[in-house]
């Protein structure tokens, strides 16, 4: 008998640890056809599990094949849509054969327009305004918090109804002018009548190019969404940590979130109230908030630190807070002048720079001396300087006497905000004024201010690309545009969400790796790609109707990351906030050659 050295079995399992084995992916693959077995192509195929939910969205290629990748073992709830078809959903188990997925074509105009995002629904109510200064407005003032066309602000309501509305909205800073709020029920009821919107919504129902597919390049995006909160939440602005956690603030519960992408595991830190009342240094005689809200200090936007740390701005508090991640810990610090603290972003050296919406001011913060210097910027006029100088006695009264909100917000529709705010490569800070149609220039060393007039309205967040170029959203103009501080010239585009002028982009990001410029469609439960070099728009659709989105950050693989903060949340599909994450390159397996 022949005898193996013991040194045999050590050497073969070395070897097998050394050569590749062929492991196959989690997935759910399968082929989305119409009645006839003809391919349905860009089909949005989601599988979602999980208490709080985890959904992953692909989209069917030319020959209708799909593959939703990275799957954990076990049940999923899979559901199709494409617009003019009926929507499909069923349980599938993973692993499992592949699937044959068959959609009945949308014959139902009404069921149909009700597919349809809010801003296609929103055209029609812009068409009911002439003026084009009331239109303006009506876009900058009312779309604030919440898509407008949805299936919530489309809703058919009486005197009394409006009356209410109105009121309330006012409350929450959404002032309108009395010759507009005096004609929005009749605009609105002239618009949303489903006599008149639902035949004009679906005009050329069951042609081909009714609703055509998204381009190829959008059809091999990958989207993964998670939920974060309940239906009392708001998750304001997210940001993407160097560790590659995500950050997400919630507004109206007053925490900030921290998810893990790998594993799914989220937690939750609490933010001290400070012992203040609802509503924080805003709240009023009224309520100051949706009924649903707990919000004390109302956190509202966030960055990284060189040092790692956590900044973040508590819009109701008045104050700026610092979250160590390795301690877990707060440091709060109130605002030694101001009111609303805004967006923030923070320079090379680590101070911490944000706009100060409510007051007209910007601010620096020093971590190392920990203090303030606050920047009042120019107002329109002698009217909007002294408001703005009497602002806290304004506040003392309406925590002491009852003030009608639609009186003391007839003017809160041309009172400079200060919104957006970005650092140039070369150290200068920038921002804009979002009522005043401006943007500005600070000098970090001796903080003079200069003021440049935008050729468009409602400058909003605001970037800078690699060259030192920057990028600005025109929330109720519908455009994106290209500022040159060195010749102080603009270059502006029109967002190609038809109808043109019905989105509302947000906010932009650029990812300084390629220079692409990512633009929220706000209004339009999109996200907008712009490629500078070719001019060329690429619109990815996203997977949960309204989807109302505010920030936007990269992640160190290049993939795009924003939240779903329409408020109220209960507007949202399902009810929950979400927090996004769009892999554009080219990661799924493919089915078939055609694309």
């Amino acid at each position: 008998m022949t005898r193996i050295p013991r040194t045999v079995p050590a050497i073969v399992l070395a070897l097998l640890l050394s050569v590749p084995l062929a492991v196959t992916a989690i997935e759910i693959t399968g082929t989305v056809v119409g009645p006839d077995g003809e391919p349905v192509v860009g089909a949005r195929v989601t599988a979602e599990r999980g208490d709080p939910a985890r959904g992953t969205t692909v989209f069917s290629n030319a020959d209708g094949h799909f593959v939703v990748p990275a799957l954990d073992p076990g049940t999923w709830e899979l559901r199709v849509r494409r617009i003019g078809w009926r929507d499909l959903s069923r349980e599938v188990h993973v692993p499992g054969p592949g699937l044959s997925l068959t959609l009945q074509p949308e014959g139902d105009p009404e069921a149909l327009a009700a597919q349809l995002p809010a801003n296609r629904w929103f055209g029609l109510f812009l068409e009911q305004i002439d003026d084009p200064g009331h239109r303006e407005q009506f876009v900058r003032q009312c779309t604030y918090c919440h898509q407008q066309g949805s299936p919530a602000t489309r809703v058919p309501r009486e005197d009394w109804q409006w009356e209410k509305v109105l009121h309330l909205m006012a409350r929450m800073g959404g002032g309108l002018s009395p010759e507009v709020r005096a004609q929005v029920p009749g605009w609105f009821n002239a618009a949303y009548d489903p006599a008149h919107a639902v035949p004009r919504l679906t005009a050329g129902m069951g042609e081909a190019d009714f609703a055509p597919p998204p381009p190829a390049e959008v059809r091999r995006a990958v989207i993964d969404e998670w939920v974060l909160g309940g239906r009392a939440s708001m998750q304001h602005d997210l940001m993407v940590h160097p560790s590659g956690h995500v950050y997400s603030v919630d507004m109206m519960q007053d925490e900030l979130f921290r998810l893990d992408p790998e594993t799914g595991e989220t937690q939750r830190f609490p933010i001290s109230d400070s012992g203040l009342p609802l509503g924080g240094a805003f709240a009023t005689s009224g309520p100051p908030l949706q009924p649903n809200a707990n919000a004390r200090v109302g956190p509202h936007s966030l960055q990284a630190a060189p040092d790692g740390s956590v900044w973040v701005t508590l819009a109701l508090g008045n104050q700026l807070a610092r979250f160590d991640p390795s301690t877990e810990e707060w440091s709060i610090y109130p605002m030694s002048e101001g009111f609303y603290p805004h967006t923030l972003r923070i320079d090379d050296a680590g101070r911490v720079w944000f706009t100060i919406a409510g007051s007209n001011h910007v601010a620096r913060f020093d971590p190392e001396t920990e203090s303030f210097e606050t920047i009042r910027l120019p107002a329109a006029n002698w009217r909007q300087a002294v408001i703005l100088r009497l602002l806290p006695l304004f506040l003392w009264i309406a925590q002491n006497v009852e003030i009608d909100p639609e009186v003391a917000g007839e003017g809160a529709a041309s009172m400079p905000v200060p919104y957006g705010i970005d650092i140039a490569p070369n150290g200068d800070i920038w921002f804009s004024q979002l009522n005043a149609h401006k943007i500005g220039r600070i000098d970090p060393e001796s903080f003079e201010v200069e003021l440049v007039e935008t050729p468009f309205s409602a400058p909003r967040r605001l970037r800078f690309d690699s060259k030192g170029r920057l990028w600005i959203p025109g929330f109720s103009s519908g455009v994106v545009s290209r500022f040159d501080p060195e010749t102080r010239a603009f270059e502006t585009w029109d967002v190609p969400i038809e109808p043109l002028g019905s989105e509302t982009p947000y906010a932009l990001h650029v990812d300084h790796s390629t220079d692409t410029v990512w633009i929220c469609g706000t209004n339009s439960d999109s996200l907008i790609r712009f490629e500078p070099e070719s001019e060329e728009f690429l619109v990815y659709p996203l997977p949960t109707r309204v989807t109302y989105t505010r920030e936007i950050d990269f992640d160190a693989e290049g993939r795009v990351w924003t939240s779903n903060s329409n408020a109220p949340t209960w507007q949202i599909e399902r009810g929950q906030p979400r927090v996004i994450r769009l892999d554009p390159r080219t990661r799924v397996r493919e089915l078939a050659a055609t694309p």
